[in-house]
């Protein structure tokens, strides 16, 4: 069985669909993977890719990897490690999941954007106002680059 934290180089004659699935199973077991980051880490390991597809298939039938389980696990974890919800969307597109996916574990999770960006605020800037336009912009700039829609944190800024 191959080593699962070495790259090896295998010919496509030497893969055991056994061994693809110990792999995929180990890379499941540490934390949830979307099917394009399980696909582009066996890929890396092994180089046939329609054996890689028919063990990714038959993990996904036994739902043993299903997208919408990692969006939502994705979602919460990044939302209480202070990312707003347009960051969080742009990382799960880049991650490979649909957009109904990502649609669907918005919508289920229970979450208030404004009372996360304040806390997120409060963290990072404390409870003193920000008095010069300088200062005002560079939080909201921060904000913005966690991923925060401005009806979330300008009235954090006392612009309003």
């Amino acid at each position: 069985m191959p080593n699962d934290n070495a790259t090896q180089d295998l010919s496509v004659d030497d893969i055991n669909p056994a061994d693809i699935r110990f792999s995929a199973m180990n890379f499941l077991a540490r934390r949830e993977h979307s099917l394009r980051e399980l696909r582009q880490k066996l890929a890396r390991r092994y180089p046939d890719a329609e054996l890689v597809e028919v063990q990714l298939q038959r993990l996904v039938q036994e739902k043993l990897q299903s997208d919408q389980r990692f969006a939502e696990n994705f979602l919460l974890h990044r939302a209480y490690r202070g990312f707003g919800p347009m960051k969080i969307k742009s990382d799960m597109r880049q991650r490979g999941l649909s957009d109904d996916d990502v649609a669907l574990s918005f919508r289920d999770a229970d979450i208030d954007w404004a009372l996360r960006a304040e806390e997120v605020y409060l963290k990072k800037f404390g409870n003193l106002a920000a008095t010069e336009i300088k200062e005002k912009s560079r939080r909201a700039r921060f904000m913005q680059y966690r991923g925060f829609d401005q009806d979330h944190y300008l009235h954090l800024l006392q612009i309003l």
